[in-house]
């Protein structure tokens, strides 16, 4: 459980490199280099909106102290939530092309069950760890600090 926002937003490409190495070992390159394009975006956009949150609590990068900044900062927490969406795979945003062609060419593959079980617990706890960035970020209660 990490609570430093810069380190959750660096550690969570951790598994989208994982996706990467994944879509390369099935032999597909160019969806690996356009999944790490689309990848960058994102996670440009994140980190552009990390900075602006971290400035405006007052130079603190522990989200426990954030908390219900989506009132003082709504067009950050928009473009947050559209990166997070992104990141998490959800239809109609760039994430979305790139890790669900993955998902699906890697579905057509026979590699067995224990390989697709890992590569949807992988992408399971991608949706939690941007889930709870959000809340602890945006929903929850103000924790002071």
């Amino acid at each position: 459980f990490e609570y430093d926002l810069k380190k959750i937003i660096a550690l969570s490409t951790l598994s989208q490199l994982g996706m990467m190495m994944f879509s390369i070992s099935l032999g597909l390159y160019e969806l690996a280099f356009f999944h790490l394009l689309t990848h960058a975006l994102f996670k440009a956009l994140l980190f552009l909106c990390a900075g602006v949150l971290i400035h405006g609590a007052g130079n603190t990068q522990d989200i426990r102290s954030f908390g219900g900044l989506s009132l003082n900062f709504p067009l950050v927490t928009v473009c947050m939530n559209l990166a997070n969406l992104s990141l998490c795979g959800v239809p109609f945003l760039a994430g979305f092309y790139s890790k669900d062609l993955i998902v699906e060419l890697a579905c057509q593959y026979s590699w067995g069950i224990f390989v697709l079980l890992m590569m949807f617990i992988c992408l399971s706890l991608t949706v939690l760890y941007s889930v709870r960035l959000t809340y602890l970020s945006f929903v929850g209660s103000y924790g002071g600090g």
